[in-house]
């Protein structure tokens, strides 16, 4: 008999916003395989939650893409098992996603265990990045690839605490040349970000 592994505790105290990213086993986007959340304190200090899920007996065809696989996972918590714990701690707060990809896959992973989608206020790192580096716009494009070469950034592509991270490096990196010279509080530029025309709403 398997034993299933516990979650890691989530971080308890006062963030300002998190960045969610998650990996899938294969083009079904509700199978779900790794949740990373980064989690961005009133200072700019990022601690990251990360877990493999299991998502069941599916077919593995992202492997390539991530280097995860069904014995990677065995013994992880399932979805459900996460949203126990994510969804709670996140209701209510601004959530990044580095595109789409990440909300429609907890939406049909929810879908898929029978669970309510989460009351997340979802937005999109991409949107604020394509607002604070508009040179990238077809030289490159504003991918996380992209990004980590233009900004210097350091994570491994395609681990979901990793692109977690990244995802919310992108948002303080934008802020500094965006809300800087307006001599504005820090806690202020994320509600600037939030609302730029085209922010992905909750």
């Amino acid at each position: 008999m398997t034993t299933i592994a516990a979650l890691p505790p989530f971080p308890d105290r006062p963030f300002r916003f998190f960045a969610l990213d998650v990996e899938t086993a294969n083009n079904e986007r509700g199978s779900i395989c790794q949740i990373g959340v980064a989690c961005v304190d009133l200072n700019g200090r990022i601690e990251t939650w990360v877990s493999y899920i299991d998502p069941g007996p599916l077919r593995w065809t992202c492997t390539f893409v991530h280097g995860i696989t069904a014995r990677t996972v065995a013994g992880a918590p399932g979805f459900a098992a996460a949203m126990a714990v994510l969804g709670p701690r996140l209701a209510g707060q601004t959530v990044y996603q580095h595109s789409g990809f990440d909300q429609r896959a907890v939406d049909a992973a929810c879908d898929r265990e029978g669970l309510p989608r989460p009351s997340w206020r979802w937005r999109d790192s991409v949107l604020v990045a394509r607002r604070a580096w508009p040179e990238l716009r077809g030289n490159g494009g504003h991918g996380l690839a992209s990004l980590k070469s233009h900004l210097g950034l350091s994570f491994t592509h395609h681990d979901a605490g990793e692109d977690a991270r990244a995802s919310a490096e992108i948002v303080l990196r934008a802020e500094m040349p965006l809300f800087a010279p307006r001599g504005g509080m820090v806690e202020e530029s994320v509600e600037l970000i939030e609302d730029f025309p085209g922010s992905v709403a909750g």
